[in-house]
């Protein structure tokens, strides 16, 4: 249409393609205004609109979530696949083949798995992705959550990205994990600062804890949330970080000689149902 700018091409992700039955395509795209003016209610503009801001900071932002999710039988959601613990591999699961299913799945489409295992709770399970910047995972985050669902559908089962849709176990998280760049090296690695955190990395810190509240009203945005959100289930409910602890709001992985690029926060607080956009 004349009324649509495109983007430039050089920006554009193409996939290979494999002709099959039934096939569909996707395409992410940003939404204007008549006059061809990016629209402020538009979610994807918002994160670009701040990738850019940090852009002229000299930064790029990088992230890496664990989406968290639970199988049932049906829509009910009151028989899960399995009685599975934290990372259970048992390969005769159903829902161990529905999680390898989708991650097959997932390869295919060009997005790059970094693991998966099974979480805490029976039926509860997890695929982690590999660090790219916002915006691209954000893209990413919409397909994943499509795919989980289509796989598990056509197996006539029911996946739910639902926060705490089981009482009494863990909710689904989605724990992210973030960094700043500029240009090829790491900003938040520091080798003489303690735990190897510079003062980019501090002050990050220091901002997620001084807008924790408000930045929780984005991440956690349902009735169901806060059912996560509760102490005893390894879901944070102070504003605190910690390294290693894994029941603050923020925790600092260990760091490893040699891995600089890995130097990163992990930030618990968001649930897989957000809008990964405004989330990031």
């Amino acid at each position: 249409s004349d009324m649509i700018a495109l983007p430039d091409p050089s920006t554009w992700r193409i996939l290979p393609w494999r002709p099959q039955e039934n096939a569909v395509a996707a395409m992410f795209c940003d939404i204007l205004t008549p006059d061809e003016m990016p629209f402020e209610g538009d979610a994807r503009f918002v994160l670009r609109r701040n990738i850019e801001r940090a852009a002229k900071m000299g930064f790029t932002y990088y992230v890496a979530p664990e989406i968290e999710y639970f199988y049932f039988r049906d829509s009910e959601g009151t028989e899960p696949l399995d009685q599975g613990g934290y990372f259970d591999q048992d390969a005769t699961d159903l829902a161990t083949e529905l999680r390898r299913d989708t991650v097959l799945t997932l390869e295919e489409l060009g997005i790059p798995v970094e693991s998966s295992h099974h979480e805490v709770a029976p039926s509860q399970h997890e695929i982690d992705l590999r660090y790219t910047d916002a915006l691209t995972m954000a893209d990413t985050v919409m397909t994943y959550r499509l795919v989980v669902k289509e796989i598990a559908m056509r197996h006539d089962y029911y996946a739910t990205f639902m926060p705490k849709p089981v009482a009494g176990v863990n909710g689904s998280g989605m724990h992210v994990h973030q960094s700043l760049f500029k240009g090829n090296g790491n900003a938040f690695f520091d080798a003489e600062a303690p735990y190897q955190l510079s003062d980019t990395a501090r002050w990050f810190i220091a901002g997620l804890m001084r807008h924790a509240g408000e930045i929780t009203a984005v991440t956690n945005q349902w009735t169901n949330s806060y059912k996560r959100l509760i102490p005893g289930y390894e879901a944070p409910t102070y504003v605190s970080w910690a390294v290693v602890n894994r029941s603050d709001l923020i925790r600092v992985p260990a760091y490893k000689q040699g891995r600089e690029a890995s130097r990163r926060i992990e930030y618990r607080a968001p649930d897989p149902a957000c809008n990964p956009y405004l989330a990031f």
